[in-house]
């Protein structure tokens, strides 16, 4: 039998055969996998938005109208919405403590997400394909 006396859990915890729900294992991977997207994403839109000072109406609107940038706008909106919505995730979970104003929370952030995400993407397909 193993020497039990140098794991982290507590006896009662032992005996109960209880432990990590290893969920936590895919949100950091998510965080970190979405983070990671972000960067050549919002380094491409920085540097479109410099390219892009002063220039008049109709150029933002050809911009916009190019396939390319209809991708790569809707994949910087679902990364930051994505990744917004795990952080939050894990503040309400750290830090709210009653069980039905956490569920209450954590459904409303995700129905947020998804909302805010769904109007930007489409505003921008309105935006590009208007014009």
């Amino acid at each position: 039998m193993a020497d039990n006396s140098k794991t982290l859990r507590s006896h009662l915890g032992r005996a109960r055969g209880l432990g990590s729900a290893h969920e936590g294992l895919h949100h950091w991977w998510a965080q970190r996998v979405s983070a990671l997207a972000l960067i050549p994403l919002s380094l491409w839109l920085v540097a479109s938005f410099i390219c892009l000072a002063g220039a008049d109406y109709a150029v933002v609107s050809q911009w916009l109208s190019t396939p390319f940038t209809v991708a790569a706008l809707s994949l910087t909106i679902l990364a930051v919405f994505y990744h917004a919505v795990l952080g939050l995730q894990i503040v309400i979970e750290d830090y709210i403590h009653g069980k039905v104003l956490k569920f209450v929370l954590l459904i409303g952030l995700q129905f947020a997400g998804f909302a805010f995400a769904a109007a930007a993407i489409v505003s921008l397909l309105v935006i590009a394909f208007a014009g």
